[in-house]
């Protein structure tokens, strides 16, 4: 048995994190002058922690000066913009440490831009480096029940028809507020989170806010860079898109309302001229066309510029990475010619298409996300015309395979992808306008299965899948357009998994490896876990420098057994704030 003085057992702690720093596959196709070497998480990932320490590895040192938070970044898309510690790590890394932790299951997206430079004066590609990941929801029962409900309606006769639900943290308090953006009444009504993890929420915050006529698409962000959720809707009988900057409370600024083409339908948020800050991009169904809305940084647009799509009749409108270069790309749904079609971002505010596939109708709505865990983004889409919904698989080059057909309801309009039962992919919910809704459950390769049905009252016209309790397990916020009400279907998460107190890399045995694992989380070198108990080794309530030690000295130094459940599995019968959600946790 080895015994170690405080200077070797400090050695051995020094030489151990060096073996645990980060190393990830590189990044291909990004081509700039300083390139972007790996991330943590890696694009497009699913599983990342919802503590996760977001790291940019780099190809050289780089310029601290040129790090700020205007150039460095992260938004969820529920939990709202990341604040924390940013700092440059070992020259040529960049580091972000959120304050708070995200919502689980959500996509979280990360923007560099061209403002970084390397020491050698090397600047980042044009257009600068974005890319999202989504965060790790827990093993759930799948068991859905409905908890309660709300009209959006506040005069009874008067229809709202509520089309568009957003699932955001509008007040910063760590829970998931609800906007719904109604097209007859032309404003968003906002429903705060009680925030006592029950999943229930407040009555409608007054005043609501304007908007104009048949508004519908939606999509969070934060223009401004003051910290709080920002929305951009499009107004589809007005020709207009509203910007509305929030106020940290519930409600917004007065709108900013820009016009574009004739019947705005579908909307993304991405940095388009690698300022730093997220543009708008919108389709136009009765021009044919697409518009590009650059923010100033403050959240004011200017003027639209517009190009083509390559199809015909750009309806439905999402992005994302599609060929892995660091640029968010856009995906087209042509309602007309029945086609999906990428374009690809040039890097200088222009979009070039790459490909095309036929759906299997025109196209309505289109949702991304890694269906199959290859890495690279795929397409799901719900096709009015055909009463089905589809998916392509995206090859990592900007192009996607042909259409895959799943039976939906009548007149599907509304699709949203992610983990609803915890088992780390992307699963899929449809929503009808003529109908209900339809889940379907991913077999990790991208095949789906059909789980349930949920009966709407009139028309099921939207779907979020959010944790509105807090739990880490995904539930389903349900709007229907016509009845206008607001449908929480809550589920429980499954038992919390049997751990050994120590075993940091759940293999079911506690040694060396297990101490390099700790001092990875510890340092920001591995993600954090989603089980901080296991990592507890001296059950002290506490992760911290002297799990390692602890350890180091029961393996080497006839140090003291870890308290239980070691070493048997079992519940922690210790009483303090740690907690352990799913497995495995730091992986």
């Amino acid at each position: 048995m080895f015994r170690f003085s405080v200077r070797p057992l400090y050695l051995l702690v020094v030489t151990l994190f060096s073996f645990v720093t980060p190393t990830l596959d590189r990044v291909e196709g990004q081509q700039g002058a300083l390139p972007v070497l790996s991330t943590i998480p890696t694009s497009n990932e699913l599983t990342a922690s919802v503590a996760t320490t977001i790291w940019i590895n780099f190809q050289e040192p780089i310029d601290p000066a040129s790090v700020t938070n205007g150039s460095c970044w992260a938004i969820g898309r529920w939990s709202g913009p990341a604040e924390g510690l940013l700092e440059v790590v070992g020259g040529s890394s960049i580091r972000l440490t959120p304050d708070n932790p995200f919502s689980a299951g959500e996509q979280v997206m990360v923007i560099l831009s061209e403002q970084i430079t390397a020491v050698s004066g090397a600047s980042i590609q044009q257009g600068g480096y974005s890319f999202l990941f989504w965060t790790q929801s827990a093993p759930a029962t799948l068991q859905l029940t409905q908890t309660h409900n709300w009209s959006t309606r506040t005069n009874p006769a008067q229809s709202t028809r509520s089309y568009g639900g957003l699932g955001s943290d509008l007040n910063n308090d760590g829970h998931l507020d609800i906007s719904v953006i109604n097209e007859d009444t032309a404003d968003v009504r906002c429903y705060l989170n009680l925030g006592n993890d029950s999943g229930q929420f407040g009555s409608m915050v007054n005043p609501p806010s304007s908007v104009n006529l048949q508004a519908s698409p939606n999509e969070p962000a934060d223009f401004n860079r003051d910290g709080f959720i920002d929305i951009v809707v499009c107004n589809i009988a007005a020709d207009t898109v509203s910007v509305l900057l929030g106020n940290g409370d519930g409600t917004f600024a007065p709108q900013q309302q820009i016009n574009v083409g004739i019947a705005p339908r579908g909307v993304a948020v991405l940095d388009v001229d690698g300022d730093g800050d997220q543009d708008v991009v919108n389709t136009n169904y009765g021009t044919g066309n697409l518009s590009i809305l650059l923010n100033n940084g403050t959240g004011v647009f200017g003027a639209p510029t517009y190009f083509e799509g390559g199809g015909s009749g750009e309806r439905s409108l999402a992005t994302g990475d599609m060929n892995g270069d660091g640029l968010l790309d856009l995906v087209i749904g042509m309602i007309n010619s029945g086609e999906i079609v990428v374009n690809l971002n040039n890097g200088d505010g222009t979009f070039t298409e790459s490909g095309s596939r036929p759906a299997a109708g025109g196209t309505w709505m289109l949702a991304l996300g890694d269906l199959n865990g290859d890495g690279h983004l795929d397409v799901t889409s719900v096709n009015a015309s055909q009463d089905n919904g589809t998916t392509n698989f995206g090859n990592g080059d900007g192009t996607i395979t042909p259409a895959i057909a799943y039976p939906a309801d009548n007149f599907p309009l509304s699709t949203d992808v992610g983990d609803l039962d915890g088992d780390g992919d992307l699963d899929w919910v449809i929503s009808s306008y003529l109908g209900d809704w339809f889940i379907y459950l991913n077999d990790g390769d991208g095949n789906f299965t059909f789980f349930q049905e949920i009966l709407a009252p009139i028309a099921a016209s939207c779907a979020v899948m959010m944790d509105v309790d807090n739990d880490q397990v995904l539930d389903l916020t349900l709007i229907d357009e016509l009845a206008d009400v607001v449908i929480i279907y809550q589920q429980e998460g499954s038992p919390a998994p049997e751990f050994i107190r120590g075993d940091a890399n759940w293999d079911g045995i506690v040694d060396i490896g297990d101490v390099v694992m700790q001092l990875g989380v510890l340092f920001g070198c591995t993600a954090a876990c989603s089980c901080p108990d296991v990592l507890d080794s001296n059950d002290d309530g506490n992760n911290d420098i002297s799990d390692p030690i602890y350890l180091l000295m029961y393996l080497f130094s006839n140090g003291v057994v870890p308290p239980v459940p070691y070493p048997s599995c079992g519940a922690d019968p210790t009483l303090d704030t740690l907690d352990c959600l799913f497995q495995p946790p730091c992986l």
